[in-house]
């Protein structure tokens, strides 16, 4: 499941679960300039990490013919498979995301992400996901 599929499957989740989500289904975080924000999901079917930028110079600039929302600075990967550039129409940003310092790591249902100087690097157990600075970003 693609991270944009999922934030619509949260919404619908929550209005029909009683139970609230465990808190460590989410994870929000932001990098210590506070230029990335992101956050880890984990749910039944597996998990995902979405990081958006704030400010950046775009290393993608031509986005998907069936994207109708925002693209290119939100990126994304999910426990299985290649890291992507993700279509949203919502932030992960939140004042009270904690800040991961540099040299730091979280991880949450087989994703981890690193944040440095140099920028924030979140991969699968497979080695697949996405780097990320304002100056430079890349999927693998």
């Amino acid at each position: 499941m693609k991270l944009s599929s999922l934030f619509a499957a949260c919404v619908l989740s929550a209005a029909t679960l009683a139970a609230p989500a465990r808190a460590e289904d989410y994870l929000g975080f932001q990098s210590p300039t506070g230029n990335i924000q992101c956050g880890l999901y984990r749910w039944s079917g597996g998990a995902s990490v979405r990081c958006d930028l704030t400010q950046l110079t775009p290393s993608y600039t031509r986005a998907p013919a069936d994207c109708e929302f925002d693209w290119g600075s939100s990126f994304a990967v999910d426990d299985r498979g290649k890291g992507y550039l993700a279509c949203v129409s919502d932030a992960v940003g939140d004042p009270s995301n904690g800040v991961l310092p540099y040299g730091e790591a979280v991880s949450l249902g087989g994703i981890s992400c690193v944040s440095a100087r140099t920028g924030m690097t979140c991969t699968n157990a497979e080695g697949h996901g996405f780097t990320i600075s304002k100056a430079k970003q890349k999927v693998f």
